[in-house]
């Protein structure tokens, strides 16, 4: 299984950025989704996450309303759409499976089983 992250970039605040995981290895429709990210010094934090359907989401409090998760099961990618970044955004940001037997999201880190090597982003003020 392989989880490769990309989109990840420097912006100033104010800007968007659309993060893409492509999944491989794995029935991509049969596993919910989630995005991380952990800052320097910091412990990684969950930031949303998508059920295999992609017919719910759920994020973090920190990101609602500027950050958008979607998916597409032909192609086997979960996206992540972030507007309105903040310097406080800036972390590497992480996609994660999460094998998924009825249709929910994830919160829990611990729930996943498999994870992305990260992609940086970076937010200057």
């Amino acid at each position: 299984v392989q989880l490769v992250e990309s989109g990840g970039g420097l912006v100033q605040a104010g800007a968007s950025l659309r993060l893409s995981c492509t999944a491989s290895g794995l029935t991509f429709s049969g596993y919910g989704m989630g995005w991380f990210r952990q800052a320097p010094g910091k412990e990684r934090e969950f930031v949303g996450a998508i059920t295999k359907s992609g017919d719910s989401t759920s994020y973090a409090d920190s990101v609602k309303g500027r950050f958008t998760i979607s998916r597409d099961n032909a192609k086997n990618m979960v996206f992540l759409q972030m507007n309105s970044l903040k310097p406080e955004d800036t972390a590497v940001y992480y996609c994660a499976a999460a094998w998924s037997l009825i249709s929910t999201v994830f919160q829990s880190g611990y729930q996943y089983s498999y994870w992305g090597q990260g992609t940086q982003v970076t937010v200057s003020s």
